[in-house]
């Protein structure tokens, strides 16, 4: 299958080119959701005349900002910013972002969603890192008629009834399944402890995929040896890392936020647990390193991309831009920003307008996108068909261990 790279420009030329446009085409600082969205919709004219609506493409930013996501969706954030500064225009028009937080918080997604779709009536959106979140406002872009492309949310039902959402990003049954096969032929577990945060679907449905493919690889419907719930926010996990003590698993998988999660596996190095921990994608995060220290070295992850193993041209590009902007290793959900930003553009130079439902059917028709995070097809439940990564935590570090294919 051909291969549709965005550009055929070198990174250098790219980079040239955005440095003398980028004045006018700066992404807007974001707004809450409940406050006015005139700041984030706002384009900063250095000395050139502000453009008016007519002359610019409007990319909702629908991320969490601030509370416990905020790390996850300032990561995907960054990757979008770099991809924007790289690419500020599409068809002979700026292109505007209009960021809005979501605040981490569902009530507050949905209201996001409603100010990006109503007041900004933007013509495309990204995000949002949280698949509850982007739940809680796929509703309000598919009433608008507005295409949203989630980044990293793998919660099937993202997408799931929703003809104007797609994604990215593989899904949890795959993550679920690779994980638990991760656990029995890697780790050689036969009995597994699972601690889910029931507040988050995101943890819950991971969870569930974990779990019926453990309970198939073992034949045993008594391999799970001990469930632990917990709410997000929770700091002390002393009674229900008590438990699993006693239950003595092979192995622990513990899907949820990455702050609660490494405040979890914190706590059972402290009370003397040395069973190995396997979480997916929402640990692969520097906050999550930060959090849990020298505790959290060996944890294994399930997750889209690996910064020390670049898979082609876009990935190396990517890399060293991310480099170049940030001083520092870029994250996966950056990546898939990164990419993300890029599909829409793709998509409505194919579409060859910046109509909504041209730009949605567009996204629709989608096949060997080159994304720095990988070939990006989109089937025909707007889901894209992406490896697993697997990484360990070693010397502070996320490394790279293997890939894992469909």
């Amino acid at each position: 299958m051909k291969r549709r790279t965005f550009s055929s420009m070198t990174l250098a030329s790219i980079v040239a080119a955005s440095a003398a446009l980028v004045g006018c085409t700066k992404p807007a600082e974001p707004t809450a959701a409940g406050a006015s969205s005139a700041a984030a919709s706002a384009v900063s004219a250095a000395s050139t005349p502000v453009a008016t609506e007519g002359d610019v493409i409007k990319i909702g930013v629908f991320q969490p900002l601030t509370g416990a996501n905020g790390a996850g969706g300032v990561d995907e954030y960054d990757g979008i910013k770099l991809a924007h500064k790289m690419y500020p225009e599409v068809l002979g028009k700026k292109v505007v972002l209009v960021a809005v937080d979501n605040k981490s918080d569902k009530v507050e997604a949905a209201n996001a969603a409603t100010v990006l779709a109503q007041k900004e009536k933007v013509n495309a959106v990204l995000g949002s890192w949280g698949s509850s979140l982007s739940m809680a406002g796929g509703p309000i872009f598919a009433e608008a008629k507005i295409p949203a492309v989630a980044i990293s949310a793998t919660n099937p039902n993202v997408t799931k009834g929703n003809e104007y959402y797609f994604r990215v990003c593989f899904l949890d049954p795959f993550q679920g399944t690779v994980g638990a096969t991760y656990a029995f032929n890697t780790l050689k577990a036969k009995k597994v402890a699972v601690v889910r945060e029931v507040s988050n679907d995101y943890s819950v449905g991971l969870a569930k995929f974990f779990v019926d493919h453990f309970k198939q690889l073992t034949g045993d419907e008594n391999a799970v040896v001990a469930t632990a719930d917990y709410n997000t926010g929770d700091q002390d996990f002393t009674a229900q890392l008590t438990n699993i003590k006693k239950a003595n698993p092979d192995v622990i998988f513990a899907p949820g936020n990455y702050t609660e999660s490494a405040l979890i596996i914190k706590q059972a190095r402290a009370l003397g647990m040395k069973t190995p921990f396997i979480g997916g994608d929402t640990w692969d995060i520097e906050a999550f390193l930060n959090v849990g220290g020298e505790a959290v070295e060996g944890a294994v992850i399930s997750t889209f991309f690996a910064n020390d193993v670049p898979i082609n041209k876009t990935s190396e590009e990517f890399l060293k831009a991310y480099r170049d902007e940030y001083k520092k290793e870029a994250p996966a959900v950056a990546a898939l920003g990164f990419d993300g930003y890029r599909l829409v553009l793709d998509a409505i130079k194919r579409a060859g307008s910046a109509d909504p439902q041209k730009i949605r059917d567009a996204l629709a028709q989608t096949k060997g996108f080159e994304g720095a995070a990988g070939d990006i097809t989109i089937n025909a439940d707007r889901d894209a068909d992406k490896p697993a990564v697997f990484k360990q935590v070693k010397d502070g570090k996320f490394v790279f261990l293997t890939t894992v294919t469909p």
